[in-house]
């Protein structure tokens, strides 16, 4: 089919490795034909080629967009530029589709693996494992796709002669294939990273876990209580089995996302962007921008703090907040490059059940005192930069006194999660050296940052893109998704005990006493009968918020409508039914000029 690219392009890659040592190389190959197959090197590049463009999508700005814009999770920052996937009005196949093309090359490269490698000069043990990650990662992007349009075109063989014509396949039949490429991968792939699949590839767990999934969404679909229990009891297996695996959780929420974790024993599966600029699709220096394989994950929900952190920015007589005065920040590699794409949905509905109430704060981190999620994934304090002098004749100054702030200790803005009388210049009636932005005055260009993915290793080149890798499985998901297959197989007495583990967990605290971090796990627990699917969907809130996942689990659990309706109030008048998938690009359907007529999606 013409809209399935056949010629895979295959840089000098580094995805199997931490950036350090044992980089896969291989010689680039612009064109896969047969006869690039017929090697080790060839199967092994084609495997790596795909490695390389997962990191194509993860962690660039338009499928990011794509996985969580819409949701209860995000709404529009100030830069977000083009309202369509936020608000679903006029979403359709000419803007959507980011990982479609990538999606169904990769897998006929897969296809070739999957053919040419089971005939090359190879140690058995090694052959196994080529295959295993190629049936691994053909299910991976099957999987993407199935859950994001539904009926797909189904290809297991090696294309090697264009066609105009193509077809799409039921899901149902797509599901079948995903499952027995995971189960076979799991067969054969090892229990840990070996070479030379180093770094956080494919292992046995990661495969069992996507597998889990599967079989959790396809339960959805078809309300299969044998596909519930198989996905409860896959990942309890994973869990009873985490020390042979090399997993385990932090005690600490917020080691998660420490730099130096990035490939620790919580982080199960990643796509990789290492620092040698050979590897990667920018050049040092160059202010990356967001169209290339490039990690820009950090930047996406940051607010423009050197621009709108005036020093006597104000309250208008709306109520709004209006920046006024000399920034007290400045830009650099700690607090990031500030895009303005997205932010938390701190808007408040005026009437109704949830009037008054906003998804972020109200719904979602509720608990922010014992919690310890919502301080470890948001920025809420500035430190300053940067020496600002303010005098107290100064316009907008109400304070009465002049200061200058002193670099590396004063707080140059404050977020609070709670009102605080007397904002953005008083902490009741104390003059306050910052600014004071409580809730009420967060607008689309100030608001807490997502921290998670920080990367202040960037240093005087901060505007270039993230060499950290973009972490798609963690080790609780694990947990979260076997709480959520266990509630559908009708134990929820399991599902309580699996999301105990990691409420407990958001309970620990480093600077707490043990006596306390027991009050605060306590505090955390919860029992069979406060389980529920929007239980579950709002801890995967706190757990995952800004991982790529919220859209999906969204549509797994059919809430994607109603949560939306329910507190997302920018899309809430447009999201229909059949927004649950999404719009099949329009090239594809231009391409198809040979036989019957691709179908767009319904409602399209």
């Amino acid at each position: 089919m013409k809209s399935i690219k056949l010629l895979a392009t295959l840089g000098l890659i580094g995805i199997f490795s931490s950036g350090c040592e044992k980089i896969l190389e291989e010689h680039p190959q612009s064109q896969i034909v047969p006869s690039y197959f017929n090697s080790p090197s060839g199967v092994l590049g084609g495997i790596a080629g795909v490695y390389n463009d997962i990191r194509s999508q993860w962690g660039t700005e338009g499928f990011t967009v794509e996985m969580q814009a819409g949701t209860d999770e995000f709404i529009q920052g100030l830069s977000a530029g083009t309202p369509i996937p936020y608000t679903y009005n006029g979403l359709n196949g000419s803007n959507f589709g980011s990982a479609w093309g990538v999606a169904f090359q990769d897998i006929n490269t897969l296809n070739g693996v999957l053919k040419y490698g089971q005939t090359i000069e190879l140690a058995e043990a090694t052959r196994k494992q080529y295959l295993a990650q190629a049936k691994f990662l053909r299910a991976f992007w099957y999987f993407y796709l199935v859950q994001t349009w539904g009926d797909v075109p189904l290809h297991t063989e090696f294309i090697t002669v264009p066609s105009q014509g193509a077809s799409r396949q039921p899901a149902a039949q797509v599901y079948e294939l995903i499952i027995k490429d995971l189960t076979e991968a799991a067969a054969d792939l090892p229990n840990q990273p070996t070479a030379p699949f180093l770094g956080k590839a494919a292992t046995k767990p990661v495969a069992q876990f996507l597998l889990a999934k599967v079989y959790l969404t396809r339960g959805w679909l078809n309300n299969t209580a044998a596909d519930f229990t198989q996905a409860a009891t896959i990942c309890d297996n994973i869990i009873a089995n985490k020390s042979a695996y090399g997993l385990d959780l932090w005690q600490d929420f917020g080691d998660a996302f420490v730099p130096a974790n990035d490939y620790g024993k919580e982080t199960m599966f990643v796509s990789d962007h290492v620092l040698d600029p050979k590897y990667g699709y920018y050049s040092v220096g160059g202010a990356a921008g967001g169209g290339a394989a490039q990690n820009l994950t950090p930047w996406f929900t940051n607010w423009n703090y050197p621009n709108n952190s005036g020093i006597n920015s104000i309250k208008n007589a709306a109520g709004a907040f209006v920046n006024s005065g000399t920034s007290g920040m400045v830009r650099d590699s700690y607090y990031g490059r500030p895009y303005i794409r997205m932010r938390p949905n701190s808007d408040k509905w005026p009437s109704g059940p949830h009037a008054g109430k906003n998804y972020f704060l109200d719904q979602a981190f509720v608990k922010r005192d014992i919690d310890s999620r919502f301080a470890n994934s948001f920025y809420t304090v500035y430190i300053s930069n940067t020496a600002v002098t303010n005098t107290p004749n100064a316009t907008n100054n109400t304070r009465g006194i002049g200061y200058t702030t002193v670099v590396g200790s004063d707080t140059a803005v404050w977020l609070p999660d709670y009102e605080v009388p007397g904002a953005p210049q008083f902490v009741g009636s104390r003059p306050f050296k910052g600014i004071v932005v409580p809730p009420s005055l967060w607008n689309n260009g100030i608001f807490p940052a997502l921290k998670k993915f920080m990367d202040p290793s960037r240093g005087a080149n901060f505007n270039d893109p993230s060499t950290r890798p973009c972490v798609l499985y963690r080790f609780s998901d694990v947990y979260m998704t076997g709480a959520e297959a266990h509630l559908k197989a009708g134990d929820a007495t399991k599902a309580a005990n699996l999301l105990n583990v990691v409420r407990q967990r958001a309970a620990f605290r480093k600077a707490n006493t043990a006596a306390q971090n027991a009050t605060a796990a306590a505090a955390m627990t919860i029992k069979a009968e406060d389980v529920t699917v929007d239980f579950i969907l709002d801890e995967r809130s706190r757990e995952f918020f800004g991982e790529w996942q919220r859209w999906h689990d969204l549509v797994r659990t059919r809430s994607l409508v109603r949560r939306v309706q329910e507190w997302n109030r920018e899309a809430a008048p447009f999201v229909k039914d059949f927004n649950m998938l999404r719009p099949i690009p329009q090239a594809q359907i231009d391409r198809v000029v040979e036989g019957p007529a691709f179908p767009q999606n319904s409602g399209y």
